[in-house]
């Protein structure tokens, strides 16, 4: 069975107006419509840089406890957030495939990670 969404946890975590850190999170793959639905928002057409705030709201299904998440959300999230997430979206859809192959750099040993095993130890592959 495909494995559509994936655990994560925020290397920082998003702080929210009540002052409660959330850092527990799923995403899930992106569809078709996902990346080309925020191509319509006016605010990518004056910032092209917020293409990735809007993707990033589309495909985030949990973060703690908030009830929803968007824009807004992950405007405030700490650049390092921002960075980890951009980098396990390109992971998960880019590649079509959750695993990573590595090698041990002590041993030489190879092998492979499953993204899901990394949770927020912000090791990259």
């Amino acid at each position: 069975m495909l494995q559509t969404e994936f655990p994560f946890t925020l290397p920082m975590g998003y702080v929210d107006p009540d002052g409660n850190l959330h850092k527990e999170g799923v995403m899930r793959l992106a569809t078709a419509f996902d990346e080309i639905a925020p191509l319509k928002d006016p605010r990518v057409h004056n910032n092209p840089a917020y293409l990735l705030i809007i993707l990033l709201s589309r495909v985030i299904t949990r973060l703690g406890t908030l009830e929803q998440i968007n824009p807004k959300i992950v405007e405030s999230l700490f650049a390092a957030d921002l960075a980890y997430l951009q980098d396990l979206y390109r992971r998960l859809n880019d590649s079509g495939a959750n695993r990573v192959h590595t090698q041990c750099p002590y041993c030489e040993k190879e092998f492979e990670v499953e993204f899901s095993d990394l949770g927020g130890s912000g090791a990259t592959p």
